[in-house]
């Protein structure tokens, strides 16, 4: 998949109006999971992305404490100037695109390294431990 193929899914995904719309979002959520990503998984994401989003993705440093998923919904909010609710929205529109480039097995070690309230994010259910 190409870099603007990926953008036109996520405008399909997120029912965006223009393709600019959509690209803004891809870069704003991949510049947020680069941020909380680190390790094996991250270059596993990048090696499956296109070359732009990989770029996107891997040129932001991971930070030494994760936020948990609502706290990265809040981040990129006010890092975009947006509602949580919009970025909620564009997290799952751009996410979506990536678990399909990813695959379900990275995305299972993906919500492994990241705190609570990812897999949601990623279309998945947040299964909780048993005690």
């Amino acid at each position: 998949m190409t870099f603007e193929q990926m953008v036109e899914k996520v405008r399909y995904e997120g029912a965006y109006p223009t393709r600019e719309r959509a690209a803004e979002a891809v870069h704003l959520i991949l510049s947020g999971l680069g941020r909380q990503l680190p390790g094996d998984e991250r270059v596993e994401l990048a090696a499956r992305l296109p070359l732009e989003a990989a770029c996107i993705l891997t040129a932001q440093i991971p930070d030494s404490q994760p936020l948990t998923g609502w706290a990265f919904v809040k981040d990129l909010a006010d890092r975009a100037c947006a509602t949580p609710a919009t970025t909620r929205w564009d997290t799952g529109a751009v996410l979506a695109a990536v678990t399909a480039l990813a695959g379900p097995d990275l995305i299972t070690r993906i919500l492994s390294r990241l705190p609570s309230g990812y897999a949601l994010l990623f279309g998945r259910a947040e299964l909780a431990q048993a005690a």
